[in-house]
């Protein structure tokens, strides 16, 4: 039996205004990270510095990263 993937699978502590400035973008998880930069999520309302390394972070973990690295 199949399993769907988490619907969200950002890091937890991310902040509020991050996770909205990402949802509002249409990102709700780590894969679809790969398909922006760093700089584009950057220019996001609420999307900091502590926020996208986080991100970068995570993305890092699952030996992923930003579009462009």
């Amino acid at each position: 039996m199949a399993t769907d993937p988490p619907e969200d699978d950002l890091p937890p502590k991310l902040s509020s205004p991050a996770r909205r400035a990402l949802a509002q973008a249409g990102y709700r998880r780590l894969d679809q990270l790969t398909t922006v930069t760093e700089a584009e999520l950057g220019r996001l309302h609420g999307m900091g510095p502590k926020a996208l390394g986080q991100l970068r972070d995570a993305l890092h973990r699952r030996g992923l990263t930003f579009a462009g690295e």
